[in-house]
């Protein structure tokens, strides 16, 4: 198992790293699937070596999510954390290292997003509380509320790779071939468990089809 703590080699983690000069080998998936089970093992410097063959991908990818190249930097960090400490975890019949390294990035910027929508709620809450607010305005501001909350308990609903083809495509604004390229996945899988995710969505959400 690795270690549930961070790399003693803090330098990697002190901004994303410049990848230019990586060649294409370096995230190649046989070996990002033996850095990380090296990983697995608590092998810090096969986590810098996978930092560097990853990073300028993830640090892509949250850059598009979240739209701020500082918190995208910080995401990119927390996420290579994560991959760090799950790296025990990755077997690849869940698919390809780095469709499974940017799955972990792609639901850490949606939750950094999701809390700044969550803090910018809570201040217009405190704002509409402090001043008179006509009724159809709360009831639509309630609908909306219980809309978010069924679709929340829909996604979670999804298989893992449904939800993570689902939010690439319809949260991160990717078309069908990008989500393929992100996942590492052919174009028709991607666009299987996108529709299949779909499907499955409507059904949970009740929506005739």
């Amino acid at each position: 198992m690795a270690d549930q703590h961070s790399p003693t080699d803090g330098s990697s983690m002190n901004s994303v790293r410049a990848v230019s000069d990586a060649t294409p080998d370096d995230a190649a998936p046989d070996r990002l699937a033996t850095l990380l089970r090296a990983c697995g093992r608590g092998d810090e410097r096969a986590f810098a070596d996978l930092y560097d063959a990853v990073a300028h991908r993830v640090h892509g990818l949250t850059l598009r999510v979240v739209r701020d190249p500082a918190q995208a930097e910080e995401v990119t960090q927390e996420a290579m954390i994560e991959v760090w400490r799950q790296s025990a975890r990755f077997h690849p019949e869940l698919g390809s290292p780095m469709g499974w390294i940017l799955t972990i990035a792609h639901r850490r910027a949606v939750d950094r997003v999701r809390s700044a929508e969550a803090s910018s709620r809570r201040e217009t809450v405190y704002h509409q509380s402090t001043s008179d607010i006509p009724h159809d305005s709360t009831a639509e501001s309630a609908q909306a509320s219980l809309e978010g909350r069924r679709v929340r308990n829909a996604l979670a609903t999804l298989t893992d790779t449904q939800r993570g083809a689902l939010e690439l495509a319809y949260f991160g604004g990717y078309t069908h071939s990008e989500v393929a390229t992100l996942l590492d996945v052919p174009l028709g899988t991607a666009k299987t468990r996108i529709r299949d995710g779909l499907i499955r969505l409507r059904d949970a959400l009740g929506v005739q089809a």
